[in-house]
């Protein structure tokens, strides 16, 4: 039985601000994930030493798109390389040169985890924090333990079955400010 999308969140989280999004096409989904890598290298540039990283968490069944956005935000963050799904790995990290110093980016896929200790026992706590940007898909399969995210994505498959509805909670003012910037 699948785990409900809500599950990951802490029972104290409060939206601050959501926004929803129709991505018709994959040029849609790129031109989104293009726009969420400009509102994320704008709040980094703008928060100086202050920023803490952000954590974004990427709901949806399979095939809803989760895999298609992060691609195409870290491309827009200016990765040129191939981006692979971490089913298997579970973590795939990534570095990128922005004007004001190194971004690291992990993407996580928890996919494969039947229960959310599976998270605490393969130490990914330590990638959080620290500046990163953190992209994790199937946020559900950790449970509460990730914490409040900054946002969170919510991708269903539109009744036509080849767009999709992009659903966008922010849980802090962090997550707010990158939001409004989409």
């Amino acid at each position: 039985m699948p785990v409900p999308p809500d599950s990951a969140l802490p029972s104290s989280a409060t939206v601050l601000f959501e926004r929803q999004f129709t991505l018709a096409t994959e040029a849609a989904t790129r031109a989104f994930g293009a726009q969420l890598a400009e509102a994320i290298s704008e709040l980094r540039h703008s928060s100086g030493t202050s920023f803490h990283g952000l954590q974004i968490q990427l709901s949806g069944e399979l095939g809803a798109g989760k895999t298609a956005l992060v691609r195409a935000t870290l491309h827009g963050l200016g990765h040129t390389g191939r981006v692979r799904s971490p089913t298997y790995t579970l973590v795939e990290p990534y570095t990128v040169d922005q004007p004001d110093g190194e971004l690291a980016l992990y993407h996580f896929d928890l996919y494969r985890f039947t229960d959310p200790a599976e998270w605490a026992d393969a130490g990914l706590r330590d990638y959080f924090g620290h500046g990163a940007i953190c992209l994790v898909e199937w946020p559900q399969r950790a449970g509460a333990l990730l914490g409040l995210p900054d946002l969170v994505f919510s991708l269903d498959l539109d009744s036509s079955g080849s767009g999709r509805q992009l659903m966008a909670r922010a849980y802090s003012e962090s997550g707010k400010a990158c939001l409004e910037r989409c």
